[in-house]
């Protein structure tokens, strides 16, 4: 009980701190342009408390999820050379990208730790030295199989199978493989290892699998925790960052051609809003500190990629207005800006209602 509270809240400080170093992103850039901060929060008001240090306020407000930082002149109308407006476009540019930026620095950083204390590695059967805690993980689900009909998922891990008599507890995948090829049209239980819990679960591996599918139906990949030495941990995690973002754009390319194109949504595919978000932080620090700050990494990247999305109320938004005063020569009218963003970033919040709703409520409770 303890422990799952301790997760709760290191879950909740997370998303916090995230915001909170994308925020800071900015303050930071803006700062270094001569621009003037009149507050930076965390949380969103009404303020709680408030000291002022300079010529900013620093605060903490009731709403605790989310930080903001109020930059003078962000809203228009003010020449004054401390404003945001004030200043020329690239560096009103490099202000907006200064908290995308933060999310990959966060992210290089967490991987570097991750790196020293044991990234999570895909690794051979005959592979053995140097490895910490080698497992067994599910890779994909395929509709309809065995496996997705017991509820198996992605990243279970398969810690023993048992058949009549026969055991078998390992972390070679091909032991699994050939344990249930053995075993085809007969009930094997598997012990399954999900965010830290353990259960059984009882499937019949299929005789005739479809083609490009096993008996059960799932892809598996054997998973071990692998250091690296210390002087070559920082240039590791800043290449496993480049890595993770040119695989989430590929994937997310992926899914958008798949969509126009077959106008459906890949299988596995899932959405996830904040609640999803909350409760998978929540469960990834249950696996243990190097899985829990992987994935807080790749959340990272996620969410810097997301931001640049020319969508008004993010960043990519901002960046997008920009463009258009540089080709057009002078900045898009105020009011104009301000109803657009207002109306995406409504948008946004009713799509993020609509999918904890839909997804995220369902699987959490």
């Amino acid at each position: 009980m303890a422990f799952n509270i301790l997760s709760i809240l290191v879950a909740i400080i997370t998303l916090i701190g995230l915001m909170v170093f994308h925020e800071f992103g900015h303050f930071v850039i803006a700062k270094r342009r001569g621009v003037k901060i009149e507050e930076f929060g965390i949380g969103y008001p009404p303020r709680l408390f408030g000291k002022k240090f300079g010529e900013t306020i620093y605060s903490l407000n009731l709403i605790p999820f989310g930080a903001f930082v109020k930059i003078y002149g962000e809203e228009g109308g003010v020449e004054d050379y401390r404003s945001f407006s004030g200043k020329k476009i690239w560096e009103r540019a490099l202000i907006v990208l200064g908290g995308v930026i933060a999310f990959w620095i966060i992210s290089a950083i967490l991987l570097i730790i991750v790196f020293g204390l044991g990234t999570p590695t895909p690794v051979e059967d005959n592979v053995s030295d140097n490895l910490i805690n080698p497992r067994v993980q599910i890779t994909a689900v395929a509709l309809g199989s065995p496996a997705a009909m017991a509820g198996l998922e992605p990243f279970d891990t398969i810690l023993s199978l048992k058949s009549g008599e026969e055991q078998l507890k390992t972390d070679k995948t091909e032991e699994i493989i050939k344990f249930v090829n053995n075993h085809k049209g007969e009930e094997v239980t598997l012990t399954i290892q999900r965010w830290g819990k353990s259960f059984d679960v009882l499937l019949t591996p299929r005789a005739v699998p479809p083609a490009g599918e096993g008996p059960l139906g799932v892809g598996l990949t054997r998973m071990a925790l692998v250091p690296s030495p210390w002087y070559k941990a920082p240039y590791e995690g800043v290449k496993a960052c480049g890595r993770l973002t040119v695989a989430t754009l590929e994937s997310l390319g992926s899914l958008v051609v798949q969509i126009i194109y077959e106008r459906e949504v890949p299988a596995g595919v899932t959405m996830m809003g904040p609640l999803g978000l909350f409760d998978f932080l929540k469960q990834a620090f249950q696996l243990g500190i190097n899985y829990f700050l992987y994935f807080v990494a790749l959340i990272s990247v996620y969410l810097a990629i997301f931001n640049l999305f020319p969508i008004p109320a993010l960043d990519g938004g901002k960046l997008l207005f920009l463009a258009i005063e540089a080709i057009r020569k002078k900045p898009v009218p105020q009011k104009i800006e301000q109803n657009v963003t207002t109306a995406f970033f409504v948008s946004l919040i009713i799509l993020m209602i609509f999918v904890t709703i839909k997804f995220d409520i369902p699987k959490v409770f």
